[in-house]
C-alpha cells in the first residue's frame, strides 16, 4: 500500500493496513504521554469489530510497578519514566501472546487510574487474532531505557501517534488535575517528567512502520 506524506487516512483505512492471517497479530502504538495513543487503539479495535476482524487492546499501563515498590526505591515522584515499568513482565507476555493458540486464554494487566494501581487479569485475550498494543516505550532501544529494546522484536508492526508539544502539555494538565493533583503539582509532574519522557520517545520516532498525527477524525501520514 502506498503511503504518502499528509495524507489523511480514516481509521477504517488505517485498519485495512493490519493484514489478515490465521496467526495472532501485534500492532504496536508508541509515542509521547498525551498523544491519543489509548483513543487511536480504541477506534481501532472498534473498526476491525465491525469488520468482523475481533481485535483486542493491550495497554503497557498495566505493568506499571505497584506504589509500595516505587515508594521503597523512593521513584514516585518519577512514575511513568521507562525504569518504573516491569519491562521484563511486559516482554513476557508480548511472547505468550505470540505463542500461545488463538482460542487458549491470555491474561492482561490493566492499569485502573481511580487506585492508581495495575489490576491482574484486567482483559483475557482468547480469540483475538489482532492484538493492539499501546504504550510509550515501544520503540526504544537498551542504550535509551534498559531492557526495551527487546519490545519492538515481538510486534509485527509498530506506529507511532504524535501531537504538537502544547496539545501535549494541555492534556496533560488536565489528566493530573483531573486525578487529584493540585494545578501546581500537574504542571511540576508536566515540566519535570512527562515531558522529559516525550523527548525521550521522540527519539524513537524515526524507528516506526508509521507515524501519525492527529487530524479531524481522521490522521495524518508524516
Amino acid at each position: 500500500m502506498v503511503t504518502r506524506a499528509n495524507e489523511v487516512l480514516s481509521v477504517s483505512e488505517l485498519a485495512q493496513r493490519i493484514p489478515a492471517g490465521d496467526e495472532r497479530f501485534l500492532l504496536g502504538i508508541a509515542g509521547p504521554p498525551g498523544a491519543g495513543k489509548s483513543t487511536l487503539a480504541q477506534r481501532l479495535r472498534d473498526e476491525l469489530a465491525e469488520a468482523g476482524r475481533p481485535a483486542v487492546v493491550a495497554p503497557m499501563d498495566g505493568y506499571h510497578l505497584r506504589n509500595q515498590v516505587l515508594l521503597a526505591r523512593n521513584a514516585m515522584g518519577r512514575k511513568g519514566e521507562p525504569d518504573t515499568f516491569d519491562v521484563a513482565a511486559f516482554v513476557a507476555d508480548l511472547r505468550l501472546l505470540r505463542e500461545t493458540p488463538v482460542g487458549s486464554p491470555v491474561p492482561w494487566p490493566l492499569f485502573d487510574r481511580a487506585i492508581d494501581e495495575p489490576t491482574d487479569g484486567g482483559v483475557i485475550v482468547r480469540d483475538e487474532r489482532i492484538v493492539v498494543v499501546e504504550g510509550n516505550y515501544l520503540l526504544l532501544t537498551d542504550a535509551e531505557a534498559p531492557g526495551w529494546a527487546e519490545v519492538r522484536g515481538q510486534l509485527d508492526a509498530c506506529w507511532y501517534l504524535d501531537a504538537p508539544r502544547p496539545v501535549l502539555t494541555e492534556r496533560l494538565l488536565h489528566r493530573h488535575t483531573a486525578g487529584g493533583r493540585t494545578p501546581e503539582q500537574a504542571s511540576r509532574k508536566v515540566t519535570d517528567s512527562d515531558l522529559r519522557n516525550a523527548d525521550l520517545i521522540a527519539a524513537s520516532r524515526h524507528r516506526a512502520d508509521l507515524v501519525l498525527t492527529a487530524a479531524g477524525r481522521g490522521y495524518r501520514l508524516n
